[in-house]
């Protein structure tokens, strides 16, 4: 077993982006709507992404990649990383913050960074009692970075203003597989389901065309460097 490290870091910076403007505009709940020939605009304002402050929680190649998309709205950059990007730093494209501040200054929060230990539940109850009333939270990376029962309280009360997400923290069973004949067993997500201001894909983010070209040719490249003995150890797992 060999890893695919990385293959569009822009597929899931843009799909992040994608989550929010749709969320925002309320592109998912006017699409039905005109459907039904319903073209009434109540309950669709949102506002202007330009000026917001963006804090983004890991500034790899895919939080790069959304941090440059971002700057490209006009919005103001921040960012938490243990490792600052040294590239966004000389651009001036970034200012760094303490995880406390950038849950105090942003009025969107999209996370980029992988499950570890230490950022299990880097959103819970305590995080998001320290942001702003109304702030969108994006999350593309990993399911269990945010405490979704202390998400949906925040929801209940008004205090979260959205949440994007195209991942979950008990996705496992649930996403990739057609559970319309059956019904959903998870009632924190059926709970979750339930919220206008929310919008939830099933691990797509990563789904493009070239993408999945990158993910192909470097299996392919992987399994030639095997066979002909030429995988240094540390990249083989059993």
């Amino acid at each position: 077993m060999v890893r695919v490290p990385a293959y569009s870091p822009y597929a899931v910076a843009e799909h992040a982006v994608c989550l929010l403007l749709a969320l925002n505009r309320k592109i998912h709940r006017a699409y039905i709507r005109v459907r039904d020939l319903n073209f009434s605009l109540d309950g669709l304002v949102g506002f202007d992404i330009h000026g917001k402050t963006v804090g983004i929680v890991g500034t790899g190649k895919i939080g790069e990649a959304f941090a440059r998309i971002m700057r490209g709205f006009g919005c103001r950059i921040i960012a938490f990383d243990l490792s600052p990007n040294e590239r966004l730093v000389s651009e001036k494209l970034v200012e760094y913050r303490s995880i406390d501040e950038l849950y105090q200054e942003a009025d969107i929060i999209s996370l980029h960074v992988p499950l570890t230990a230490d950022t299990r539940h880097i959103i819970d109850a305590c995080a998001i009692s320290r942001m702003k009333k109304g702030a969108v939270i994006i999350n593309t990376g990993r399911g269990r970075l945010i405490d979704t029962k202390a998400m949906i309280d925040a929801l209940k009360t008004g205090h979260l203003g959205g949440a994007g997400l195209d991942v979950y923290e008990e996705e496992e069973g649930i996403f990739f597989f057609d559970l319309s004949n059956t019904g959903l067993q998870d009632d924190t997500l059926a709970r979750l389901l339930t919220f206008p201001n929310v919008l939830v894909t099933a691990h797509q983010a990563f789904l493009t065309h070239e993408a999945l070209h990158e993910i192909a040719e470097t299996t392919i490249r992987n399994i030639s460097q095997f066979e002909n003995e030429q995988l240094l150890d540390n990249e083989i797992s059993v």
